[in-house]
């Protein structure tokens, strides 16, 4: 499943174009027959394909993929996060995200506000590690998330948290010690501003920490490729 998705997702079976004839997807994975048809069928589950009677089984249109997902989003993850796929990611995260830190402002609850703070903490003393920075910038997240209350907003974070942390881990802060402090600084106002119940000001805190990150991120791709 995870090859033929990634195949998919690559663009390496593109939409509308058939799957391989079954032999030769046998021949290529050497599973059994019923095992290839539970893969396909649970493809189909997530929106990549369509299998039509005298048609055979076609790759959808990406709009028919399921990208919340958690196994999609693993795939898309573990394929490589082109600039197309962080900026959908980072429109995503500005739709839910400050709606989140809103919501959490109203209703958190002095337990939300010391988990908030203890992930605050791990970021401030996290100047080594890149991935143990990203898990700790990762924790806020998503407790800010529950502090909503709002279970739907809180399953949607969860969702993309494969996807969040690896886009956490490619450009982190921790390389420079002054680009660290503001980082966490700048998480830190949130957590002040849901503490003192405002909300507006924690949104447009979230706002400019998600900006800041995608800069980042997108700033040392260019660097990178030039």
């Amino acid at each position: 499943m995870r090859a033929l998705a990634q195949d998919i997702l690559t663009g390496r079976l593109a939409p509308g174009e058939k799957l391989p004839l079954e032999a030769d997807l046998l021949d290529r994975f050497g599973v059994s027959r019923t095992a290839l048809r539970e893969g396909l069928k649970t493809l189909a589950a997530k929106g990549f394909l369509s299998v039509k009677t005298r048609v055979g089984t076609r790759v959808t249109e990406p709009v028919h993929w399921n990208y919340f997902d958690k196994e999609v989003l693993a795939w898309q993850v573990s394929g490589g996060m082109d600039a197309n796929f962080r900026r959908q990611l980072a429109e995503v995260r500005r739709a839910l995200e400050p709606a989140a830190a809103a919501l959490a402002a109203d209703r958190r609850t002095v337990e939300d506000l010391a988990a908030m703070r203890t992930a605050v903490q791990a970021m401030r003393v996290e100047n080594g590690s890149e991935y143990a920075f990203a898990q700790a910038d990762l924790s806020l997240h998503l407790v800010i998330g529950a502090a909503s209350k709002n279970p739907m907003m809180r399953s949607l974070a969860s969702v993309i948290e494969t996807a969040l942390l690896e886009v956490f881990t490619l450009s982190p802060p921790t390389r420079d010690l002054r680009l660290h402090r503001d980082t966490v600084d700048a998480h830190e106002r949130i957590v002040d501003l849901i503490e003192a119940r405002d909300g507006a000001g924690a949104a447009a805190a979230m706002i400019s920490v998600i900006d800041a990150g995608f800069g980042r991120v997108e700033a040392e791709r260019s660097g990178s490729k030039a």
